[in-house]
């Protein structure tokens, strides 16, 4: 699944850019940035590691209870907060700042935000320049996920 993300990404960064560099969204003469999918395909795989960071701690509860559970908090703000600090004692943005990542916990707030104004009707809050700084951070996202899910599976090993 990682690695399907990544190719994608991959595949639009690499892809020739349009000629104006922007896509005009109607008369208005409203452009977004042209690789603003980036963005999109970054957060959903994103997302995805966040899933997989909370089943890891929900994994001894029942199945039912579990997607109950994944049920009430769906959104992926509310299980990087609440729910990340119901199972763990602690959010996913702190544990960011824990393995010496606090400006990536920063930067992923920002990305959320711009993604959530994309997805509600603001087509310009994707940037070409968020494009930019999202393709230059995703090795070390990347590895600073690893660092804390490795966090989490030793705390659980503890536990």
């Amino acid at each position: 699944e990682d690695w399907l993300y990544l190719n994608l990404m991959e595949r639009e960064w690499k892809r020739p850019r349009q000629e104006t560099s922007v896509t005009e969204l109607g008369s208005a003469g409203i452009s977004m940035a042209d690789r603003a999918s980036i963005v999109l395909l970054f957060w959903t795989y994103f997302e995805t590691r966040i899933e997989r960071i909370i089943r890891l701690g929900l994994k001894a509860m029942p199945d039912a209870l579990r997607e109950d559970v994944l049920t009430r908090y769906a959104s992926v703000g509310s299980r990087m907060d609440r729910l990340y600090q119901l199972i763990y004692g602690t959010t996913y943005h702190k544990d960011l700042e824990q393995v010496g990542a606090a400006n990536l916990a920063k930067f992923l707030r920002e990305v959320q935000q711009r993604r959530n104004d994309f997805s509600h009707g603001n087509p310009v809050a994707i940037t070409d320049e968020l494009v930019e700084r999202v393709v230059a951070v995703i090795h070390d996202e990347h590895h600073a996920w690893i660092r804390v899910f490795n966090v989490r599976i030793s705390a659980l090993r503890q536990a």
